[in-house]
Formats: structure tokens, C-alpha cells, sequence
């Protein structure tokens, strides 16, 4: 059962929300790079990205958090199946979103084949751009799925967030002490080419 849904999109501080939300929370955080690891979740994903319905708790068994791509661009429908559930809106200053996804996970997503390329571009196609290599058509999706969260209306429910806000707000809405621990700044650009290469 989902009790954090990240609407926020790719390469806006997810691997280290997900990170710190598997501290706060004491159990996994579904990311991308979950999906790597459970290749039997591409077609369901493929299919949501078709405008089918799907069996949600499927994906997320064993989960307590879900961020990143392609969870963010199913946050109306996981909001209504997880009705409890906080949604966290993780943000960063456009031109800086646009400078780090241009040069990590879109060329990655153009690079796919297979089940992973027909995933990615029905979910770009559906819920952002296909147009990968535009910076304008990028950063329009980007604000327009941005003030959709901010704009549906959840209240309470919904926290905005940035990496730089840290442990506080997270803990703050999930009712939990802020931990002493530092938080895990972690995948910058440079550091995922590193990893890439």
C-alpha cells in the first residue's frame, strides 16, 4: 500500500527522495530503476500508458512509496487508488531540469528498444512530449504537468518539495521526527554519466 506517490518528474531530485523516503519509512520506494529489475511490469505499464486501467497493486506489492518516471505521469490515477496517500510534487527551477534531463535520461529514452522504447514513447507520447530534443516543447510539459498537480485540488495531501528543502517538509506532512542522519544528496548529472559510463 502506497502511502507517498511522487508526481514529480525524472531528474528532479527522485533517487534522492527515494532514497530518503526508504529511511523515513523503513521499506522500498519504487523508482525507474526498480523497473529494471521487474521487466514483468513493462507491459502493465505499457498498457496505463494506453489509457487501459490496471491493476495497480500489481506494480506496487512490497512498495511504500512510489517516484520518478513513470510513476509521476500516473499520479491523478494512483492518487484515487491510493486515497490516503501523500503526494509529493518534487520540483526544480525549469532551465536547470531541462540542462540535466537533455544531457541524462532523454538520450537514454531514445536509446531504448524493444518493450522499453514502445513503454517510453506512449508514456512521452500520452503525458509529456515526444519531442525529446526540444528544450521549449520540454519545458512547456514540464510546467504544464507541474501546475496540473499543483491545480488538482489535494490539499492537504499534496507537499512541493525541492532537494534542497531536505528532510523537514517530508517529515513534517508524514508526521515523522527529522532523523540525524544527513540527507542523501545523491545522481547528479555528472554523477549518472559517471555511472553510465
Amino acid at each position: 500500500m502506497l502511502k507517498v506517490i511522487g508526481a514529480g518528474l525524472g531528474r528532479t531530485g527522485t533517487k534522492s527522495l527515494k532514497l530518503a523516503l526508504e529511511h523515513l519509512l523503513d521499506e522500498p520506494c519504487y523508482h525507474m530503476v526498480e523497473l529494471f529489475s521487474h521487466p514483468e511490469h513493462l507491459p502493465l505499464w505499457h498498457a496505463a500508458a494506453q489509457g487501459e486501467t490496471i491493476d495497480w497493486s500489481a506494480i506496487f506489492a512490497g512498495y511504500s512509496a512510489a517516484v520518478d518516471w513513470p510513476t509521476g505521469a500516473f499520479w491523478p490515477e494512483l492518487s484515487a487508488f491510493y486515497p490516503e496517500a501523500l503526494i509529493v510534487l518534487s520540483v526544480r527551477p525549469a532551465e536547470a531540469w531541462w540542462r540535466s534531463a537533455s544531457a541524462t535520461i532523454f538520450p537514454k529514452m531514445r536509446e531504448a528498444e524493444g518493450e522499453w522504447r514502445a513503454m517510453m514513447s506512449e508514456l512521452l507520447k500520452n503525458r509529456f512530449t515526444l519531442a525529446t530534443t526540444d528544450r521549449a516543447a520540454c519545458i512547456a510539459a514540464f510546467n504544464q504537468h507541474n501546475q496540473q498537480v499543483r491545480q488538482a485540488g489535494l490539499g492537504d495531501r499534496l507537499v512541493e518539495w525541492q532537494t534542497g528543502d531536505g528532510w523537514e517538509p517530508l517529515c513534517q506532512a508524514l508526521g515523522l521526527p527529522v532523523p540525524s542522519a544527513p540527507f542523501p544528496h545523491v545522481n547528479s548529472t555528472e554523477a549518472f554519466l559517471q555511472d553510465q559510463g
